[in-house]
């Protein structure tokens, strides 16, 4: 019986300084996907991933790119490592999706490294243009949350996982919603230290440019199960997969459902491919039964194969 896992790619907030430099240091395959990375965007990505400084990595417009490029390079490597791997499907938290899109041959590494470039471009022209912030909130129910998101003027953003919602809008009704949270039923409400208001209303500019490049751009049929952020379904039509990949951006990433999506399919191995465990950290909170590996580094990657080959 062959290994069989669904792949999951890491999202804005995950980039780290250092990511990927041991993986090019050791495998030819990650310093070549890479070095195509930096000549395709007409700087050295790479630099600002492997040394930072970390205020620059962090910018939308380096850190989506960046997750991008590692994500893949890190399929290559679990690919190369474990040949008999059978993938059962992929999905990735808001940037991450478009990664799985590109894992799935949607469309050819470069023509996605280009349009999540563009994507972040975008969006940090749009949180320029607009005083918003996000705010975690644990604890509530997700209908007490709405309520709290109507109440302020703000939008639901992140539906994590139970009990792990992500609110996003102007910075005056983030700061309301934090200081009235308890009164909702939410049990710890905290501000993110985010450049600005992701999929919210806020985010509608860098959708409609989004759309623009979308409408022109040639998609192949997926040749894995891609579930999508904000229906929590799998899409596999070219306009289908334009709708979605433009409506996610100021829409919500309904991330939970994702992975039930998977779940009630009888998956029950899920391997996160990028920094910082946030996937594999999540899942625990959406289905304790399911096993979640994870790895964006050498180490990580040889854990990673040991796991599954002792499956």
């Amino acid at each position: 019986m062959g290994k069989r896992a669904v792949l999951m790619f890491a999202g804005q907030g995950a980039q780290t300084v250092g990511m990927g430099r041991d993986l090019a240091e050791k495998y030819d395959v990650a310093a070549d996907l890479f070095a195509k990375a930096d000549e395709q965007l007409g700087y050295s990505l790479s630099d600002k991933m492997f040394n930072g400084p970390a205020d620059e990595l962090t910018r939308t417009s380096i850190c989506q790119p960046a997750l991008y490029a590692h994500g893949l390079a890190c399929l290559e490597l679990l690919k190369s490592e474990v040949p008999d791997l059978e993938i059962a499907g992929v999905a990735g938290l808001s940037l991450g999706e478009f990664t799985a899109h590109a894992a799935a041959g949607t469309f050819d590494f470069a023509t996605g490294l280009d349009l999540v470039a563009k994507r972040g471009s975008f969006m940090e022209e749009a949180t320029s243009a607009v005083d918003g912030s996000m705010a975690a909130l644990i604890g509530g129910e997700e209908a007490d949350i709405r309520k709290l998101a109507a109440d302020c003027d703000i939008d639901v953003a992140n539906l994590n996982a139970p009990g792990q919602i992500v609110v996003s809008g102007s910075k005056e009704g983030i700061s309301k919603a934090v200081a009235t949270a308890e009164n909702y039923g939410i049990r710890i409400a905290q501000e993110l230290d985010v450049a600005g208001a992701y999929h919210s209303r806020l985010m509608i500019s860098a959708q409609e440019k989004l759309a623009a490049v979308l409408a022109g751009l040639p998609l192949n049929t997926p040749s894995l199960p891609v579930v999508c952020n904000v229906e929590a379904r799998e899409v596999s039509e070219g306009d289908e997969i334009r709708k979605t990949l433009e409506a996610q951006v100021s829409g919500s990433v309904r991330w939970s459902e994702c992975v039930q999506h998977y779940l009630g399919k009888g998956e029950t191995l899920f391997i996160e491919l990028g920094p910082g465990r946030v996937l594999a950290g999540l899942m625990r909170r959406i289905d304790r039964s399911a096993k979640a590996l994870s790895f964006a580094d050498v180490e990580g990657l040889e854990k990673t194969v040991a796991a599954l080959n002792e499956a």
